[in-house]
């Protein structure tokens, strides 16, 4: 609007003598002038509503005489502030005649020329139900902290910066405070640190608004330093505008109840793993013949995964038939029930896969006893004895153990350490990890030859054996890594000797036509449960301090404590700077060629993730993506991957080039309920021909999933998309059960390629893996491919494609399309 307008207006509002009076009389308080002796010499028309009084009738009059006794003794002390010159305010009850009110109210002392006080302006307010929502609230307010303050369970409220405004007697009593000592501190002061990032995550989605409340089991940290289990329960309160105010946290203590859980833990554990190292399979029931269980070989001979099967009747997940008429058989578990005995099944027995194809086994069914020795189920043990099985097992083996020195590996490990750990518990005794790394060793196989240096392991393996009289497991962990378990310990000086017999006896390790070798070895010590009571923890604290024992002079040994244990920081920082990998455009693929096994022509390639920032390589993918797929980031970050792998695919295609682009899912990935989803929309925008595209999955992934993964694969197929079987051969499969999946791969594992010219075992069982793939009209690619002679023996041995170090390292966009050029 022009200021001459504006000028207008106002003028027309004020037009007249009297419109100041007509603001003064709509004004909804009580506008009056008093005299310096407290008379009306003006009241405002507000006084006719309120005191019922025509306000001419006011003028003249004493404030007291018009308002009472009651109402001036209130207001009088402010009021004589005012006539003695300053600004005075007022704030209670007044009577209006009728009803009690609650005003507020302001003297403005008016000056005359020479200062002195000659009346006083007043302005009173009615606030009455002002006030009153102002009362509801305050006793709304303390009936919630006297429910806050006296609550059975601990609660805060937690200022979204972390530190606490007010705590109840149940948390300092839980933590061991007092209530001011508590206030002093922030969240992070007492949460276990394992804990605390996933506590501020939760925080964060709360005030982003992404969720309403969240529950949480987390540690805290007693004042005497113990830790506390407990069950959170956070939510966030908002003020008027939205912004955050506080959090409130409800906690219980839940020790008593992990305390419970973990010796059940245990027991499951030492069952569980049992279940899982025997080569049978095993099906349990209760007493109405309902599944309970299977075990992963059940699941695999079955075709229905434990979850899946858990509750049905025996009869519709065991079916079994005679061979011969084709007849179905009694289960013999129902008589193994009725009976109280062990049952064992009659020759020539087909169990029936849920897909329909036959498997001859054997059988033994048996009662489940209580500690009473009541029946309360019954257990089936069965096993394949098709040849098929027999393959199947061999090539478990291979798997499991190292075939160089008929060692367990790393595989086989795991297992051993947990029934090291569950023995130790039960009988309350300690136990170690010694972790052996033979110093330089690369400069035998650099001198000598990596034959020769084949020799000197089995050599040095047998060395340690020898040393090894009791109940110790060796274990082939690496190239030239070796862990002892030892199950029980006197004392920790125990392990300590043993590490110095050992150091000494290695240094005698000696090879036929070879010279004096002069090993040396660095050993690290975990000793449990002291150091951890988790195969992977102490493994890496054993690790841990071999490093440290390097590190201070090779040949020589150390104890694990916590202050080396700086991995377990180097993870957490691994986790954490990889959240924010992607938004900062660090992580790019790398392709790595698949050779035609015949022309050696480039047939596809393998798109493999990398992680850079400022032109290195931040760290490998063995060391992040196991994280990722911890944390559950492989979701986001296998969705990407997808997407890249795709648009690359896509531009190829354009380019003239038809390059079929595989790429690994995580089973994460796979068994989330939005991945068909995923898929078809990656390949709807990026327009790729789905030919072009294979999806590598897991045996596991596949073989034991149930009736929903079939679906998917199917679905998947239908779609176009490629499927292929990675790392065939490192778990129970029978190759019979690939008819009834849509797989058009098999990759056979880098376990058997590297071994192929040297084991003749490994080189029949490839064989007859090829053999039998292509007889199923299966494609095989054999990945870890690295000399000529292991890439000619499966080009003769059938192989489609090759890949591996001898054809191509995993590389750039730019390098794999100059090879593309280079190779027509």
């Amino acid at each position: 609007m022009r200021t001459h307008e504006s000028a207008e207006i106002s003028s027309s509002m004020l037009d007249g003598p009297d419109w100041p009076f007509r603001i003064l009389n709509g004004a909804p308080a009580l506008l009056a002038y008093l005299d310096s002796e407290q008379r009306f010499l003006y009241a405002n028309e507000t006084h006719r509503t309120w005191l019922g009084v025509d306000p001419l009738k006011l003028i003249g009059r004493c404030l007291i005489d018009v308002i009472g006794i009651k109402n001036y003794r209130r207001a009088s002390p402010a009021l004589e502030q005012a006539y003695a010159g300053q600004m005075a305010s007022y704030e209670g009850e007044l009577f209006n005649h009728r009803e009690r009110r609650y005003a507020h109210g302001n003297f403005q002392p008016d000056f005359d020329a020479d200062g002195h006080v000659r009346g006083v302006f007043t302005t009173l307010v009615d606030i009455t139900e002002r006030r009153a929502m102002e009362l509801q609230l305050h006793d709304s307010e303390q009936r919630f902290f006297q429910a806050f303050q006296h609550a059975a369970i601990g609660m805060a409220l937690i200022h979204p910066d972390g530190h606490f405004l007010r705590v109840n007697t149940a948390a300092c009593q839980m933590l061991g405070y007092r209530e001011d000592e508590l206030l002093a501190l922030r969240l992070a002061d007492i949460t276990h640190p394992d804990d605390l990032a996933e506590d501020q995550a939760l925080r964060t989605q709360l005030l982003r608004g992404e969720r309403e409340s969240y529950q949480l089991e987390k540690r805290n940290f007693h004042r005497d330093g113990h830790v506390v289990h407990v069950q959170l329960s956070v939510s966030l309160v908002r003020d008027e505008q939205g912004q955050p105010r506080y959090f409130v946290s409800q906690a219980q203590d839940i020790c008593e109840r992990k305390t419970f859980e973990e010796a059940l833990h245990h027991e499951r554990e030492l069952a569980e793993v049992t279940l899982r190292s025997i080569g049978d399979a095993v099906i349990t029931t209760d007493l109405q013949l309902r599944i309970t269980s299977l075990n992963p070989i059940a699941e695999a001979m079955t075709g229905w995964a434990s979850s899946e099967a858990r509750d049905r009747p025996i009869g519709e997940i065991f079916q079994l038939y005679d061979a011969l008429s084709g007849q179905l058989v009694a289960n013999p578990l129902r008589a193994a029930i009725e009976h109280d005995t062990i049952v064992d099944l009659a020759s020539k027995t087909l169990l029936r896969h849920r897909h329909g194809f036959d498997t001859p086994v054997e059988d033994s069914s048996a009662p489940i006893h209580d500690h009473a020795g009541n029946v309360i189920g019954g257990v089936l043990v069965f096993h394949d004895v098709s040849e098929t099985r027999t393959l199947a097992l061999r090539m478990i083996h291979l798997t499991q153990h190292d075939t160089l020195t008929g060692l367990p590996n790393r595989s086989q490990l795991h297992g051993q350490i947990e029934q090291a750990l569950t023995t130790a518990a039960r009988r309350q005794q300690r136990g170690a990890l010694l972790y052996i790394d033979i110093d330089h060793f690369k400069q035998i196989n650099e001198i000598h030859g990596h034959a020769s240096g084949d020799r000197v392991l089995r050599a040095f393996a047998a060395q340690i054996l020898s040393c090894l009289p009791g109940d110790e497991l060796l274990s082939r962990y690496g190239g030239d890594e070796f862990v002892v378990v030892l199950p029980h310990l006197e004392s920790v000086g125990e392990a300590a000797s043993l590490c110095q017999r050992l150091i000494a006896a290695c240094e005698q390790t000696s090879v036929a036509d070879l010279p004096e070798l002069g090993l040396r070895v660095t050993i690290g010590i975990s000793v449990f449960p002291d150091n951890a009571n988790e195969p992977d923890a102490l493994l890496q604290q054993a690790e841990t301090a071999m490093c440290a024992a390097k590190a201070q002079g090779h040949h020589s040994y150390r104890l694990f404590t916590a202050s080396m244990n700086e991995r377990t920081f180097a993870r957490h920082q691994i986790e954490t700077t990889l959240r924010l990998a992607l938004s900062r455009n660090e992580l790019s693929l790398y392709y790595q060629p698949k050779v035609d096994a015949r022309s050696g022509r480039i047939a596809g390639a393998e798109a493999l993730l990398r992680w850079h920032a400022d032109g290195r390589e931040m760290h490998a993918p063995n060391q992040f993506i196991p994280i990722a797929e911890d944390s559950g980031l492989i979701l986001p970050i296998g969705a990407w991957v997808l997407q890249q792998a795709c648009r690359q695919a896509r531009q190829w295609q354009q380019d003239g080039h038809h390059v079929p682009i595989s790429v690994n899912v995580s089973p994460l990935q796979f068994q989330h309920v939005d991945f068909y989803a995923w898929l078809d929309g990656v390949l709807d925008t990026c327009g790729l021909d789905p030919g072009l595209l294979e999806l590598e999955l897991t045996e596991r992934m596949v073989m034991s999933g149930g009736s929903a993964t079939t679906a998917l694969l199917q679905q998947i197929k239908r779609r176009g998309v490629r499927l292929s079987l990675d790392d065939f051969g490192t778990g129970y499969c029978s190759l019979s059960y690939l008819r009834h999946f849509p797989i058009d791969t098999l990759k056979i594992d880098r376990a058997f390629v590297s071994d192929l010219t040297t084991d003749p075992d490994t080189a029949t069982i490839t064989s007859a893996i090829i053999a039998m793939a292509r007889s199923l009209n299966k494609e095989v690619v054999a990945e870890g491919v690295e000399t000529r002679e292991q890439g000619e023996f499966l080009r003769l041995a059938g192989c489609s494609q090759l890949q591996g170090f001898l054809y191509g390292m995993p590389m750039t966009v730019a390098a794999f399309e100059q090879r593309l050029l280079a190779t027509g």
